[in-house]
């Protein structure tokens, strides 16, 4: 069965730092590019960073660009999101996301699996 489990959410002021945490189980996590999305009330959900299969390069939102740092430990089948210097628009639920493409000749599959999310609220 797979699973996707965040945790490390929380109430933290801002300029304050979390570290998100997202362990993966049911498939072989080293073999899948690695996400974090966000969603705010009122807005469209939102890819804060991925980073694919280890050895890749990153990607960020321009909004958490040298704040917010992914990281993956694949003998953990864990993916980190440090996030510093917290401002009150990173409030949202924050979801990992597991995605794999395979592709045989003319034929493709696609693997992709979310976690639940955890709340991060930026507030004074």
């Amino acid at each position: 069965q797979v699973q996707l489990v965040e945790s490390g959410g929380g109430l933290v002021q801002p300029g304050g730092s979390l570290r998100l945490s997202c362990v993966a189980s049911g498939f072989t996590f080293s073999n899948y590019a690695m996400s974090w999305y966000r969603k705010a009330p009122g807005k469209e959900r939102e890819l804060v960073a991925a980073m694919p299969t280890a050895g890749g390069s990153t990607n960020y939102a321009d909004s958490v660009k040298g704040r917010f740092t992914i990281s993956r430990d694949d003998a953990k089948n864990t993916v980190y999101l440090q996030m510093n210097s917290l401002k009150p628009e990173d409030t949202a639920v924050y979801s990992c996301n597991a995605l794999s493409i395979v592709i045989e000749g003319t034929s493709h599959w696609k693997y992709d699996y979310w976690g639940q999310g955890t709340q991060v609220t930026v507030s004074s």
